[in-house]
């Protein structure tokens, strides 16, 4: 395992991987988006577990995906995303639709090491009739007893944000036990946390069960605040006035480009008073 800087692990995603990432409520790494962003990452296979917000809207709103595999992307109380709803009418981007079980199904498979998972309550549905990949097949236990199988899910890259790590490469998750199914399925896991602590996370009792071990986990990096300008846990809110913003001028490709630009030389991304956090994405 290795401690190294956002842009370093930002290095570690190649253009055309398939990388997972988690909810906004699970711990998404806004910081890692805005450094693809900046290095000009391009042709992702994005996978939301099992959606996603802000973080989707922006990579897509950048050029930076090629396939989404989601079974929605919102911004919640701020709205649709706009560079989704945008790249789904143009057909900028591939969208492979999915339900929140069958994305978790995909991914169990991949942990699992087997090809497929069996899933109910797909059938007759119209995701079911436009995802050939998904096919229908006799219950081998049971008579008259169809049910869904659906590939695995192995994604390249896992990436997400988590409160702990340790300089052993643990990660402690918390409640957001999801997160060690994107560590297992995946062939390599970056993490940005909100803290570092000395130690081994390991050897607390008390948090040994959330702590995902360094065998799973590829690299970290240390992020304060690196959900922002999403909520992160207990540790900080959503920044609505950023949002409300980021809303009303990527309505537009050409507001949204004015806001990428801003991004990419170090600015705050919606020319708000964000001092601190414009010289965090700048480092």
């Amino acid at each position: 395992m290795s401690m190294l800087s956002v842009a370093e692990l930002a290095a570690l995603v190649p253009d055309g991987a398939k990388l997972v990432v988690a909810k906004d409520e699970s711990g998404v790494s806004m910081t890692m988006a805005f450094a693809l962003m900046r290095r000009g990452t391009r042709g992702l296979h994005l996978v939301t577990v099992p959606v996603s917000g802000l973080q989707a809207d922006m990579l897509i709103g950048a050029g930076c995906v090629a396939t989404l595999e989601t079974s929605g992307i919102t911004l919640g109380e701020f709205g649709p995303g706009p560079c989704f709803g945008r790249a789904v009418k143009s057909g900028a981007i591939k969208l492979r639709d999915a339900t929140c079980p069958a994305i978790y199904a995909g991914l169990q498979a991949a942990q699992k090491g087997i090809p497929f998972m069996p899933l109910r309550g797909i059938i007759g549905s119209d995701v079911l009739a436009n995802r050939p990949d998904w096919q229908v097949i006799a219950n081998p236990f049971a008579e008259d007893d169809p049910i869904v199988v659906l590939p695995a899910i192995t994604p390249d890259v896992a990436l997400f944000h988590a409160p702990l790590a340790d300089r052993h490469g643990n990660v402690f998750i918390g409640r957001q036990r999801e997160l060690m199914l994107l560590a297992h399925a995946a062939r390599s896991t970056l993490v940005t946390a909100e803290h570092i602590v000395e130690g081994n996370l390991l050897d607390d009792e008390a948090r040994s069960g959330s702590v995902i071990p360094a065998l799973y986990v590829t690299a970290v990096a240390h992020a304060p605040r690196g959900a922002w300008p999403l909520a992160f846990g207990d540790e900080y809110p959503a920044d609505a006035a950023w949002l409300t913003e980021y809303v009303a001028r990527a309505r537009s490709p050409e507001g949204f480009a004015q806001l990428l630009a801003g991004m990419t030389h170090g600015a705050d991304a919606a020319g708000l008073n964000q001092g601190a956090h414009a010289a965090r994405l700048a480092a």
